[in-house]
């Protein structure tokens, strides 16, 4: 294929048809005339020119005379021609010889070069063949999800239809809906249409860049769960505050023998439950005669709660009535409520009982238990409903028996991610605690005057590379994070092809401040986007090294910038050791951004350009302090204002969080306290430490007992001296004194005075200048005070460990706490918990586990010795099927570690071991058993023994298959392992197969997961849209009204969504006019409509209504204007009305030149559905031109080897054949699949990129196989 021959038939195959099996759409089909050189005559000729050179004719004459001298002469003459004679003639016989062996080589070589083509059309046709077979598979499933009255939202549904409407979310991307399923251009206001994309054929490769219905349908929303979607963030439930299940009980004096039994017997099993899942459970309730001086502190846990349950008789206190409303007539996130009633016979309940229950009833789905009978009776009722609750609408699993287990007798809790993400260690405790972090930071609503430090972070987006890291300085409080995440949030929204991966480094020695947990997260992120799925180190000094690497990969295949944020770098430990991959180059679309304290910066790093934060400036400290007074609706005095811009002049007390602080204490004080003396005492603090201890001051003097003062301390000391924090829960068993409303409102003004935050369940310090008040304050009596806290903390968690409960909790803490108290034999005896190092391990704490063995003082291989003699211990009190799992899954744990360690030999046993017991204790067909397999096969490959390691992997694989389907992910990492080894043993062929159909397993279940979450978003959105009132005519309900009839619309309900829409375009042309900018943009969303209704009349008539409406309203460069010119090309086109199409694809151009310039690729796009038009046209004049241009201005945005360049310089390939060229055709040709093959290559075998730009791509394929797109619709 890579020379002029390919497109040169064999004698014989004259007129044939070449088909384009790369791609494109269009075209025709075109007979390709072959050239045959005739044989030479050469023999012939020669002797024509022989006798003629011989005047008298000798040859032939007659010798009948006698002999003579002058015969003999001529005789002499004649012997000599002769000779010279045959010596031409041989020679000349040898040139044709020759010529004819070359003619027969050619001839060869043409028929090798037509068997390699028709080899790869046939190819081809079988994968269009098999993705043609899965479209059926999926639409029958699609039906059958339909039939069960499941309704299934599909993007990718649109790009196999040539009428189909694409109906996109812009402002967000993502690799699991490709392409045309989130769209890239900008929305008009808060106007929402519904776009038409025309695919098929001609726009198969087309990059049209597509405009989203969903602009602004609670665009924040939308743009959360995409967003969660492209950086494959885990999904939390909604109702779930901090990892935390929250149980607000509301209950009369007559309910409460009810709490009380639930309390006292059904809360631990509960707690047990949820433990046991990875969770916290905590139950809050207040008793009736303190509700009123904790009007906020309710309020407040009823925001938070995950479930509300009202505990009602016969009467209802006045008192409880606005908490009843606040829980269930005023929730719109619709969390889980739960209402129980307890009924007498011949009794009935109060009139303000009834109305209750009957308001709940019509505004909520709330559930109702009706209990006639004893409270016993009752709070069991209660306690089977919220189990359900619990399992079933706020932690989403299934209702399976879980009491009674711990951590020790059941898969860990991050056994989900392993089935996703194969031999990856995920912890999704550290993933939600960085989610935390980043909503913590960005909770600000001033702005701060950031805009300016927005502008040179773009800068730096923007600046060619290469480019060391930006430095973000500034001292402590002076707003880096807060800065840093409002830009994180800017950059989704408005660039949704950049890839942002962050990092929060929260308190010194906590574990989101170790390096190797830090770069394994920011690893995994990589190799997630990237769809690649492979075995990943957890040595810390190799995952240094691979890094880089992982980063060089995701940068070669990304089309858009990757951005990498780490806030407070320099509170890591030995930071310049750990990220030394800072100062090597950085790929070309990889920007790296850090904050650092002024003071603590290191001295290599303040040679990078640097972004300084300046002090705020007045204004800035009037609004902040303004804003948080307002909020507690107190007013200052111009005298008191003054005070306070001459006080926040200095550089410790104009900073961010001084002066929110500040703003706080005087809304604190509110209009019942003297703020003239609150003034005068913040004035003597000098700086946010000091500001600090007056608010904790003013904190105790609120608290009316020593009792709660005293605990308010060993709160603070608690949390101060832990690793990661301490839960709500594990406070109230470590001080049975407190209860569940103390602690609550303790934890409210903490936290209101932004002293406490939560982060994943856990309490911890908001800020450290917070932590080092509460050490300065508490703990300045030296290390007995802390050692004494920390004491404390050991004793709560190695009582959990005797009652065998082993959870991520305590092998957080246990061990880390033992290494602060130097004790190696105590941390030595709980490193031998076999439960604890399995915990750590699983959640991907190698290089902490490796510190505590080091700290101890043990190699690798005595390390081994202990743990293999420790389970063998084990072992002998092992009885029972479920006893021998747990060991079989502990020695599992054991042999990967050594794994990891590289003690290859000594992995073997352990893994062997887990296998015998789980063939022995389950089934050998068993999917467990398919996981022993799987991990010893992965050491077999490490020590190079690859045929165990393929008989062991093909096992594993058959009884996945049995187990789970064709198409799990459990399956797909098994092909994954499988190619990963034929490509070690160089079956490239082999490995090749294996990890497409791997690829296209793990897209069909990320699809899938994208669709149902994408359909849920759509269904909640829906049901709150049909739930207003429309009152009068405004332009709000006439929104409205559009929103409607686009999600009618996606729902396939094309009559109701007409209804809807034609009700928006009327009350908007009589509120705003028929000239109205939101006029066209319903005119915009019927005409799509229509389209897809095939009313192509009516589609017509609606866009140039709209079209013409825009250009008068809007800037000739405005997007909305550019959408609907495109749209209305498209319709032109489809209907053969060509020449009313060129104008408007023309003007297209012009619109995008303007506004992204004329070397932008979106203008190369244009000008490539320009060209497309022209061929169709005939006019391939006019079309090369713009194909050169176009290919120009991708070589230089992408390189010589992007999709892009590929698909344009087939086309020029296609355009350079039907003009003649064949020379120059193939050339084109073969460079354009040079970069297909390298793609191919890059990928593993995914398929051409669909935000590919290859315009309606004219291609011989299409004339015989219009469905050939359909391969990229698919992938």
């Amino acid at each position: 294929m890579g020379t002029a021959s390919s497109l040169v038939s064999p004698a014989g195959g004259v007129g044939e048809v070449i088909e384009d099996t790369y791609g494109g759409g269009g075209g025709e089909a075109c007979e390709i005339p072959v050239e045959v050189k005739p044989k030479a005559r050469l023999l012939r000729g020669s002797l024509r020119r022989v006798g003629a050179s011989r005047p008298g004719g000798l040859i032939g004459a007659s010798f009948k005379s006698t002999a003579s001298v002058q015969e003999l002469e001529c005789m002499a003459e004649y012997e000599r021609l002769k000779k010279e004679y045959e010596i031409f003639r041989v020679s000349k016989n040898n040139e044709v010889a020759s010529m004819v062996k070359k003619e027969a080589k050619l001839d060869r070589e043409n028929k090798r070069l037509r068997a390699e083509l028709q080899i790869f059309r046939e190819t081809k046709e079988n994968e269009i063949q098999d993705l043609l077979r899965a479209k059926r598979e999926l639409e029958a499933k699609l039906q059958r999800l339909q039939a069960q009255g499941i309704q299934v939202f599909d993007p990718e549904e649109s790009d196999s239809d040539d009428n189909c409407t694409d109906v996109t979310a812009t402002g967000a991307q993502s690799e699991y809906w490709n392409g045309g399923a989130l769209g890239s251009e900008p929305s008009m206001g808060s106007m929402m249409q519904l776009q038409q994309s025309f695919r098929g054929p001609e726009f198969a490769h087309s990059s049209i860049d597509v405009e989203g219905p969903f602009a602004n349908i609670n665009r924040d929303d939308w743009d959360a769960a995409v967003a969660s979607l492209l950086q494959v963030t885990p999904l939390f439930s909604h109702s779930l505050w901090s990892n935390t299940v929250r149980c607000f009980i509301i209950s009369t004096d007559e309910t409460q023998p009810e709490v009380n039994i639930f309390i006292r017997n059904y809360s631990p099993k509960l707690h047990r439950m949820c433990e046991t899942m990875g969770y916290f459970f905590q139950v809050v309730h207040f008793s009736s005669e303190n509700e009123r001086p904790l009007k906020d502190v309710r309020k407040w846990e009823i925001e938070k709660s995950s479930l509300v349950i009202l505990l009602l008789h016969l009467t209802l206190p006045s008192c409880l009535l606005e908490d009843c409303e606040e829980a269930f007539l005023r929730n719109p996130e619709e969390k889980p409520r739960l209402i129980y009633h307890r009924k007498e016979d011949g009794r009935v309940s109060s009139v303000s009982v009834q109305q209750l229950i009957e308001q709940i009833s019509y505004v909520n789905k709330a559930k109702m238990i009706d209990h006639f009978g004893g409270v016993e009776e009752g709070a069991y009722e209660i306690y089977n409903c919220v189990e359900k609750i619990i399992k079933q609408d706020i932690l989403g699993c299934e209702t399976t028996e879980l009491e009674g287990k711990d951590l020790g007798t059941k898969e860990e809790s991050t056994a989900p991610e392993e089935v996703v993400f194969g031999d990856v260690l995920w912890d999704a405790h550290d993933e939600q605690e960085q989610m935390e972090a980043f909503q913590q930071a960005s909770n600000s609503t001033c702005e701060l005057g950031f805009e300016k430090y927005f502008e040179r972070l773009n800068d730096l987006v923007a600046a060619p590379a290469p480019i060391p890291p930006l430095l973000v300085s500034g001292g402590p409080g002076s707003g880096k994070s807060l800065l840093l995440s409002k830009w994180i949030q800017l950059q989704q929204k408005h660039s949704p092809n950049t890839l942002i991966l962050y990092h929060f480094v929260g308190r010194p020695m906590s574990t989101s401040s170790e390096s190797a947990l830090i770069i394994k997260r920011l690893t995994l992120k990589l190799m997630q986007h990237s769809w690649l799925v492979s075995p990943l180190t957890l040595d810390p000094a190799k995952l240094l090294e691979e890094f880089p690497r992982w980063l060089e990969k995701l940068s070669a295949r990304h089309q858009g910038s990757i951005i990498i944020i780490i806030d407070s770098i320099d509170q890591i430990q030995q930071a310049e050791k750990h990220m030394k991959w800072l100062i090597d180059p950085l790929p070309v679309n990889v920007r790296v951004i850090v904050s650092v304290n002024v003071e603590t910066c290191p001295q290599a790093w303040r040679l990078w350009p640097t972004l300084h934060l300046d002090p705020l400036n007045s204004k800035d400290v009037k609004s902040l302090i303004s804003a948080e007074c307002n909020s507690a609706n107190v007013k200052l005095t111009k005298e008191q204002e003054k005070k306070l811009e001459r006080h926040c002049r200095s550089a410790t007390t104009c900073n961010a969080l001084y002066v929110t602080l500040l703003g706080k204490t005087i809304a604190c004080v509110g209009n019942t306290g003297n703020i003239d003396e609150t003034l005068q005492r913040c004035f003597q603090c000098q700086d946010t430490v000091s500001l600090y201890r007056l608010v904790l001051r003013s904190i105790q003097e609120s608290l009316q007992s020593d009792k709660e003062k005293s605990l308010l301390r060993e709160i603070l000391c608690v949390i101060g001296v832990s690793h990661n924090g301490v839960s709500e829960s594990e406070l109230m068993e470590l001080y049975p004194e407190l209860s569940s409303a103390v602690l609550a409102s303790l934890v409210h003004s903490l936290h209101k005075m932004c002293l406490l935050t939560y982060g994943c369940g856990l309490l911890k310090f908001q800020h450290l200048q917070a932590w080092e008040m509460v050490r300065v304050e508490y703990m300045e009596e030296g290390e007995n005070v802390i050692s004494a806290y920390r004491q404390k903390l050991v004793e709560y968690f190695t009582m959990q460990l005797s009652r065998d409960q082993v959870t991520w909790r305590s092998a957080d803490e246990l061990p880390w706490l033992f290494q602060q108290q130097g004790d190696k034999q105590k941390l030595h005896k709980c490193l031998l918990n076999l439960f604890v190092s399995q915990n750590l391990y699983k959640r991907g704490h190698f290089a902490e586990l490796l510190s505590y063995w080091q700290l101890v003082g043990k190699d690798k291989s005595s390390m081994a010795a202990e743990y293999f003699d420790s389970l063998k211990e084990y072992e002998k009190s092992c009885e029972g099927e479920e006893s021998m799992i747990c060991l079989a899954d502990l020695y599992e744990t054991l042999g990967r570690f050594l794994k990891d360690l590289g003690l290859l030999s000594q992995a073997v046993a352990p893994l062997q071991r887990s296998l015998e017991i789980r063939e022995t204790a389950l089934d050998p067909d068993h999917p467990r058993v398919a996981q022993s397999l799987h991990q010893l096969a992965g050491v077999y490959v490490q020590w190079k023994k690859f045929g165990n390691a393929e008989q062991l992997y093909k096992q594993a694989l058959e009884i996945s298959e049995n187990a789970y389907g064709a198409e799990h992910p459990r399956v797909a990492r098994e092909l994954d392992a499988l190619a990963t080894l034929y490509q070690k043993q160089n079956k490239y062929e082999q490995a090749e197969q294996l990890r497409k159909k791997s690829f296209k397993i793990r897209q069909k279940a990320a699809r899938r997961k994208g669709s149902l979450c994408g359909f849920a978003l759509l269904r909640q959105r829906a049901l709150q849209l049909e739930e207003l009132t429309l009152g009068k005519d405004t332009p709000d309900n006439a929104r409205t009204l559009n929103e409607l009839g686009v999600l009618y619309y996606l729902q396939n309900n094309l009559e109701t969504a007409e209804l809807f829409l034609k009700r928006s375009l009327e009350m908007r042309e009589r509120v705003l006019g028929p000239d109205h900018p939101d006029c066209a943009q319903s005119l915009n969303n019927l005409a799509a409509l229509y389209n897809e209704k095939k009313h192509y009349d009516k589609a017509e008539e609606l866009y140039e209504k709209a079209l013409d409406i825009r250009r008068r309203a809007l800037a000739p460069d405005h997007p909305s204007l550019a959408y609907t010119v495109k749209h209305l090309a498209v319709l032109y086109k489809k209907t053969g009305k060509l020449d009313k199409a060129v104008p408007l694809y023309e003007l297209a151009v012009e619109i995008r030149q303007k506004s992204f310039g004329p070397k932008h690729p979106s203008v190369a796009t244009a000008l490539v559905n320009l060209a497309v038009l022209y061929c169709q046209m005939k006019k391939q004049v006019e079309a090369l031109p713009l194909y050169e241009r176009a290919l120009k201005i991708y070589e230089d945005s992408f390189g010589h080897m992007h999709p892009r360049v590929g698909e344009t310089l087939k086309n020029l390939a296609v355009l350079s054949y039907e003009g003649g060229d064949f020379e120059k055709a193939a050339e084109l040709y073969k460079r354009a699949m040079e970069i297909k093959e390298a793609e191919t290559l890059l990928i593993g075998g995914k398929a051409t990129s669909r935000h590919s730009s290859s315009g309606d791509t004219f291609s011989l394929k299409s004339a015989l196989s219009p469905n050939i797109f359909l391969e990229h619709g698919q992938r």
